[in-house]
Order: structure tokens, then sequence, then C-alpha cells
């Protein structure tokens, strides 16, 4: 009898603490406690993400690279489960794997040209447009380079320009040093070269072709940087990495208007013409049927999505943009 008494004691007792560890996790879950002891419905939960798995792969921009890289890293630490591949082969690239479907995303310097789009529409997709930061096309000289500190968007065609016979400074100013100018620029595959060449020049693609020219923006800054009489030109954040090693040439429209050099503020006001512009990521419409591209673009546009594009050296775009974007993730 003592025996029998002793285990429904037991199996009572069990029952009694397991409903009222059942009761203070859900109090724990639905309240949170105030100063006073009291407690009220949790204003700050929110449901943890759903783990997800798969691949994600991007390719495109050089400029775009360092943006989509940091979030990738960020993403990866919150769904292990998933593994992000970022290149960066240049924005005409990451739009012919697009139209391939051999990516998910393009990072992209400019936007998408009719053709591209057309191309992807034919395969029963689309590409879906998403401004991301604003960047400002920097033109740097060594940091020995104390006398070209602006030049009007005139001279720098009489460089750029198809065909140029330019091979020195003094043949822009005569003031300035009878030394060669060693030019470093993006690759024809570039969103930057295709911006650059129709701000600068007038017409997109068209440039001397006697550069040394690279996808990668890292060999642009070190020929720049090797060399005291070199020019190159490619996105601001790669110049504010290497401010130690670079100076930034201030831009005048025409030679009656101020000389505006390139920072966040000019930048984001887009007062540092004609070379500020929008930079983009294009998922595809296939693409964010994916619960992983869905859930890495929503991050992308996220307040902490939002504060890796400042942390990579660009400036944000205002709030309705990325507003716009997470429209097509709902």
């Amino acid at each position: 009898m003592k025996k029998a008494l002793k285990a429904g004691t037991i199996v009572l007792s069990t029952t009694i603490l397991a409903l009222s560890l059942a009761a203070c996790g859900e109090k724990n879950d639905d309240t949170k406690t105030n100063a006073g002891g009291t407690t009220s419905p949790s204003a700050t939960k929110t449901p943890d993400a759903p783990k997800l798995t798969g691949d994600i792969k991007i390719d495109g921009s050089s400029t775009v690279f360092p943006i989509s890289q940091a979030v990738a890293e960020e993403f990866m630490k919150k769904q292990t489960g998933v593994k992000i591949t970022v290149a960066e082969g240049g924005s005409s690239v990451g739009m012919t794997k697009l139209i391939a479907g051999e990516i998910d995303i393009a990072d992209s310097s400019r936007k998408i040209k009719a053709e591209e789009a057309d191309k992807i529409k034919a395969k029963s997709d689309e590409a879906i447009e998403m401004p991301i930061a604003l960047d400002g096309v920097t033109v740097v000289v060594n940091k020995k380079n104390t006398f070209a500190k602006e030049m009007t968007v005139a001279e720098l065609k009489k460089i750029w320009e198809k065909d140029s016979k330019i091979k020195k400074w003094n043949e822009i100013r005569p003031e300035w040093p009878d030394k060669e100018i060693k030019l470093y620029g993006p690759g024809t595959a570039s969103g930057t070269f295709e911006f650059f060449t129709e701000a600068i020049n007038g017409k997109a693609k068209e440039s001397r072709t006697d550069f040394t020219p690279s996808e990668d923006d890292n060999v642009l800054v070190k020929g720049v940087a090797g060399d005291e009489f070199a020019m190159g030109y490619f996105g601001f954040a790669y110049f504010k990495e290497n401010e130690s090693t670079l100076n930034a040439v201030a831009i005048k429209v025409d030679a009656n208007t101020p000389a505006v050099a390139p920072s966040h503020d000019t930048i984001e006001k887009m007062t540092y013409k004609p070379l500020s512009r929008q930079i983009f990521i294009y998922p595809t419409k296939n693409a964010l049927a994916k619960p992983q591209v869905k859930e890495f673009i929503k991050y992308y546009n996220s307040a902490e999505g939002q504060k890796l594009v400042e942390a990579a050296k660009y400036i944000k775009l205002p709030q309705d943009f990325y507003t716009k974007n997470l429209e097509f993730v709902k």
C-alpha cells in the first residue's frame, strides 16, 4: 500500500512539475517583465528565420562585389546550410551568365540592356532590377601627384577618347610635367567601363585601347599606386580603401563650374557630376522562387544589409528603394 501511494505521489508530482515548466515556457515566450515586476505582452519577439539549405550563385560587377560578398558572408553565418559563391567577372559577364541560367543573381554597375532582358524573357523568366547603393566612379592618380588636383570633363575626354594621341601630362596643360601618363582602367566587360566612357567620351564602350585593363579593381589600384605619373578610374569604395596611396581628382563639368571631388556627401546628393550613379543586383524571378534566394534578397535589403552597404564604403539609397525591392519577395 505504501509503495503504491509513493508511486502515485511521484507520478502526480512529476505531472505538476511538467505543467509548471510548460506554463513558465509559455510565459517567457509571450510576456516580458517590466521594471516593477509586472508582465506585459512582448513587443520585441520575432520568429526565428527558417533554416535553409542550398546554393546561391552570384557573378558580375567588381564594383558591386564588395557589397555582395559582405552580405553573403553575414547571411551564411545565420544560415549555415546555405553556400553562396560570389565572383567578379564584370557586369557583362554577369548578365551573360544570368541569361544562360548559370547564376541566380547578377551584380551590375550599369542597368540591364533591353536585349539582355529580352533574352531572359525568351526563356520564360524575368530579371528583377534592384538598386542597392550609390557609387561615384573615381578618377585617381598617384599620391605623389600634386598637380592634377582637378580636371574638366573635356580634359578627361582628351585623354580617354577613341584614338587619343595624348601621351604626356604636359599635352593636357603645358605647366604639367613632361612625363608619360600610364593609364589603367576597367576591362571592356565592366559596367564601370561602359558608364565612364558614356559619361566622359559621349558613347558607351568608345575608348582608347592602349591602357592596362583589368576586371579586378585591385589590379588597377596597384598599378596607379606604383607609378608616380599614372592615372586610372574605378568605384569609390576602392579609392576609399586606398586613400593612403591614391589621390582622387576633382571633376569640373566645364571650365566655368567649380570642381567637385567624390565624397559620401557629393555622391549622395549627386553633385559629383557626371560620375555619380546607382549600382544594382539582378535576381531572376525563377531564382526568387528558391527559398534560400528569397531570404537572401530579404536580408540584402534589410536594415542590416543597408549597414553592410555603408561598411563596404558605398552610400546607401533612400529607404524607399529598399522597400520597393522587398515587394518582389513578399
